[in-house]
């Protein structure tokens, strides 16, 4: 059985015209002897709409009670769809997470997926079906509704995709692909035909939107290639795939910056063994990512350490360093929410020198003073004020990916 899965965001089933052009197009995809899996997410706004009730009800929503809330919002496109499906002629059938068996852990409101069964959905296909499922949410050990963050029903669609052994996973949204820079910064940013997984998966972390970075960690274990393409208009799309040796003579892929990050500073914290481990092993007690760090060199006995989370987690992450001040000798903690943090990725850098070195020039051209910085082996990430974000984007864009050159190197 070839099986094809298909995910919608949340504009392209923004409302109920939408919805039929949707079902159109999936009844459109079904050839043959192929199979079509379809996960939704939830209407444009609908998010966002049931969030606001929950902070009318209170400022502190419980995480168990709000992945219950969320989690409608998927239902009710996932049956919109079906329902819209059948009425084109075509068998359709609407699942929830819970229903195709997709097991999660129960960190509520961030749950990572453990398995999927998918069983039910394969029953539908055998029917001749084409299965809606919801997208974002999942089931805990303790049989409570559990949703994966923002941007999850990508990957539930990638696990499926994974668990029902699809030759593709298709993620239609309201770009045409995955872009070298977001469009609405910089005008001249191009559409790239093909790009690899560890390339999309360190573009998605620096803050491109067009795809979920745990949907493209999940594709990339499971080897499922992922095809990113507009619902509105045609086009060959953007393939997440395998690396080449053609990706590889690229040195920037994309620059991409994300606004959404606070910075920490711990001031004068005792400069000794095994304090970085007790703040940092506090943080993660509450399941916050963090991102760059720094420790001044110590002087009197004393250092400060500087890091990053994601503004979302400011509060959980700000309630567990105050557990530990007094215990590792800090004289005070400061936050710093006017940051952000600009990105260069492209797996050339692994084979090219003095990326670094021209990134740090084409921001200090700009008087764009960097606070602090991160690498991998494929990406430069610094930390500069919010103001400058945009502009950053632009000049690096510029830097190494100018018109006239290209982008190849």
């Amino acid at each position: 059985m070839s099986v094809i899965v298909q995910k919608y965001g949340g504009t392209s089933v923004g409302d109920i015209q939408r919805i039929k052009q949707v079902a159109a197009k999936v009844v459109k995809a079904v050839k043959g002897s192929r199979k079509v899996v379809v996960v939704v997410s939830a209407m444009a706004g609908e998010t966002d709409k049931l969030l606001g009730m929950a902070r009318q009800v209170t400022d502190r929503p419980d995480d168990r009670e709000l992945d219950l809330l969320l989690s409608s919002g998927e239902r009710v496109s996932t049956a919109l769809l079906a329902m819209a499906i059948s009425a084109c002629g075509h068998p359709a059938q609407s699942f929830t997470g819970r229903q195709v068996g997709i097991e999660t852990t129960s960190s509520h409101t961030r749950a990572r997926i453990r398995r999927v069964t998918g069983e039910r959905v394969r029953k539908a296909l055998d029917e001749g079906k084409i299965a809606v499922v919801a997208g974002f949410q999942g089931i805990d050990p303790f049989d409570d509704v559990t949703t994966l963050g923002r941007g999850g029903s990508d990957t539930t669609a990638v696990a499926l995709a994974a668990a029902l052994g699809a030759e593709m996973c298709e993620i239609y949204t309201d770009v045409d692909g995955v872009y070298s820079a977001d469009p609405n910064i910089v005008p001249g940013a191009r559409r790239h035909d093909r790009i690899s997984y560890e390339e999309m998966l360190e573009l998605a972390t620096a803050g491109a939107k067009v795809l979920n970075n745990r949907s493209v960690e999940f594709a990339k274990n499971h080897r499922v290639p992922l095809l990113v393409k507009s619902t509105f208009q045609e086009g060959k799309g953007t393939l997440v795939t395998e690396a080449d040796a053609e990706m590889e003579r690229v040195v920037v892929t994309g620059v991409a910056c994300d606004k959404n990050h606070v910075r920490f500073t711990l001031t004068g914290v005792a400069d000794r063994p095994g304090v970085a481990a007790t703040v940092f092993s506090k943080i993660a007690e509450a399941e916050v990512v963090v991102d760059m760090i720094v420790q001044n060199v110590g002087a009197g006995g004393c250092t400060d350490i500087s890091f990053t989370v994601p503004r979302t987690d400011l509060a959980r992450a700000r309630e567990q360093v105050e557990k530990v001040l007094s215990s590792v000798g800090a004289a005070g903690i400061s936050l710093d929410e006017d940051v952000a943090r600009v990105s260069i990725v492209g797996a050339g850098m692994q084979s090219h020198w003095g990326v670094a070195a021209r990134m740090f020039s084409a921001l200090a051209s700009e008087n764009i003073n960097i606070l602090m910085i991160s690498t991998s082996e494929i990406k430069i990430s610094c930390l500069i004020e919010r103001k400058y974000a945009e502009l950053a984007v632009r000049v690096l864009h510029d830097t190494f990916l100018p018109p006239a050159e290209g982008v190849k190197e």
